[in-house]
């Protein structure tokens, strides 16, 4: 039976202890939307904002962020990512984004993937919300991840099932 890896047995929080793992590359693959109206979606590709594109911006936010996830997660470790990319996709009812990190380590980059498009699409949020306050983030999960003792994961159903017309 599976249990927490993050509770030792007298159910104390706990970092989780690599130090035994081999270091492997492994690779996480995470996806958020930020559901928005066509009025706004428009606006975005008309926009010559002073703050910047709001997707770039939110592409180096999300890389950031992937970077400084063990600033951010209380109990994730510190890890020296090789790589991570970040995309935002403009759609007709708001902006994709894709997260990915890579790392050759002793465990699993999972929650770098997943903070880079969280902050990705907050990023969103703060660069449009003159343009709209009802934005909705949603749709926050892993996509895939491979590497380490678990394996493959792929997300049944792909990478989303509830963005309707993109």
């Amino acid at each position: 039976m599976k249990k927490l890896s993050h509770y030792d047995d007298a159910g104390r929080v706990r970092m989780v202890d690599v130090t035994a793992k081999p270091a492997t590359s492994r690779t996480a693959v995470a996806h958020a939307f930020v559901r928005m109206q066509r009025a706004t979606v428009a606006s975005i590709k008309r926009l010559k904002s002073p703050k910047g594109n709001p997707l770039e911006v939110a592409r180096i936010a999300g890389i950031t962020a992937a970077k400084r996830t063990s600033e951010l997660i209380p109990l994730c470790h510190p890890l020296a990512l090789t790589h991570v990319d970040v995309r935002a996709k403009l759609c007709q009812n708001g902006i994709e984004i894709t997260s990915e990190a890579t790392v050759t380590g002793p465990t699993g980059v999972e929650m770098e993937a997943l903070v880079g498009a969280a902050v990705a699409a907050l990023t969103i949020y703060d660069m449009c919300k003159a343009l709209e306050r009802g934005m909705e983030i949603t749709e926050l999960h892993l996509v895939k991840k491979s590497g380490g003792r678990s394996g493959t994961y792929v997300r049944p159903g792909g990478p989303s099932r509830k963005s309707g017309n993109r």
